[in-house]
C-alpha cells in the first residue's frame, strides 16, 4: 500500500518520482530539504549534472573538490486537504496579497499549481508550488542581531563571496537597512489593510541574501489577523499573528537601531505587555504540544 505523500513524515527523492503527475524518466533529482514545514513537504530541485560533480568531484587548478549541488527550485506539496477548488484558491489568493504589497526583492518567488493525485485507487487534488532557492543566512528575530552582528557577516560575504557583491560592508549595511525599512513599512500597510500576516516568528522563514537583501522564503503561512481581544491561533494551536507581529518589531528595533513607537496601531494592541503574557502562555503550552506529538 502507498501512503499518501501528505501523511509521510520524511520523503525522498523516490517518492517524488512515484507521483502520478512527476514526468518519468525524471529530468531533476530531488533531495530532501533540511527543514520540512507543517503544512508542506519541502524537497530541493536539482540539475542531475550538479549531483554528480557534489558526488564524484571535480578537479578544478590541479586540486579535486566537492562542489555542493545548489538547488534549482524548491518544491513544496501542501499537507492541507482541501474541501474544495474554492479553498485552493482562496489559498492563492493569499499569496497573491503578499506579492501586491511587498517589495518584488523581499519574498521568493513561487508558482502554486494544482494537481491531479492519485494513489491506491484514491484520486484528489493537492497544491503545489515550484519557488525561487534564495542562497544567504537565516535572520532569526529572536536572536541578537545588531549593527555590529551586521558588519560582521558583510565583512564574511566580502571575503567568502568576492563576486557576490562589489561593496564595502558599510555601504551593503546601509543598503540592507534601507531595504528592511521598506519592507517594514509594506508589511504594516498590509496587515492594516488586508487582515493578514506572513508568518515571520518560524526560525528560518527570513533570509538575509548575500546581495543585502532581506527575503521572506516561508510564503505559504498566512494567517488571518483579529485585532480584538481574541489571540487567535493557527491550526496547529500556534499564536503565530501575535508572535509574528512581535517579530516585526524585534527586527525594526534590532537591524535599524532605533526604539519602535508603541503608540502605532499594531503595537499599541500585539504589544500591551498583558497581552504579551496571555501569548506566552499559549506558546508554551503548543510547545508542550508539540513536543508530546513528536515523542
Amino acid at each position: 500500500m502507498i501512503k499518501d505523500i501528505r501523511d509521510k513524515a520524511h520523503i525522498s527523492h523516490e517518492d517524488i518520482i512515484e507521483l502520478n503527475f512527476i514526468r518519468k524518466p525524471g529530468a531533476y533529482v530531488f533531495r530532501k530539504y533540511h527543514k520540512q514545514g507543517l503544512r508542506s513537504q519541502i524537497m530541493e530541485v536539482l540539475d542531475p549534472d550538479d549531483v554528480i560533480k557534489q558526488n564524484t568531484g571535480e578537479i578544478t587548478n590541479g586540486i579535486l573538490f566537492f562542489p555542493w549541488a545548489m538547488p534549482l527550485k524548491m518544491l513544496r506539496i501542501f499537507r492541507t486537504r482541501f474541501d474544495s477548488l474554492t479553498d485552493v484558491f482562496e489559498e492563492i489568493r493569499k499569496l497573491k496579497i503578499i506579492e501586491k504589497y511587498l517589495p518584488s526583492d523581499s519574498y521568493a518567488k513561487s508558482d502554486e499549481f494544482i494537481v491531479d493525485y492519485i494513489w491506491n485507487g484514491n484520486r484528489d487534488f493537492i497544491l503545489c508550488g515550484l519557488q525561487e532557492y534564495v542562497a544567504g543566512e537565516i535572520l532569526n528575530p529572536w536572536e541578537t542581531i545588531g549593527i555590529n552582528q551586521l558588519g560582521n557577516l558583510f565583512a564574511d560575504i566580502r571575503i567568502n563571496r568576492p563576486n557576490s557583491l562589489k561593496m564595502t560592508p558599510e555601504r551593503l549595511i546601509a543598503k540592507f537597512q534601507k531595504r528592511v525599512e521598506n519592507f517594514i513599512k509594506c508589511v504594516k500597510k498590509m496587515i492594516l489593510e488586508t487582515s493578514i500576516v506572513p508568518d515571520f516568528a518560524g526560525l528560518e522563514n527570513l533570509i538575509i541574501t548575500y546581495q543585502g537583501d532581506i527575503k521572506l522564503v516561508d510564503i505559504n503561512n498566512i494567517s488571518r489577523v483579529s485585532f480584538g481581544p481574541e489571540i487567535r491561533l493557527d491550526d496547529k494551536g500556534y499564536p503565530v499573528c501575535d508572535k509574528s507581529i512581535e517579530a516585526i518589531s524585534i527586527l525594526e528595533q534590532k537591524l535599524l537601531d532605533r526604539p519602535i513607537d508603541k503608540t502605532e496601531t499594531l503595537y499599541k494592541i500585539f504589544l500591551d505587555p498583558q497581552r504579551m503574557k496571555e501569548v506566552s502562555v499559549l506558546e508554551e503550552k503548543f510547545h508542550r504540544s508539540l513536543k508530546l506529538r513528536n515523542s
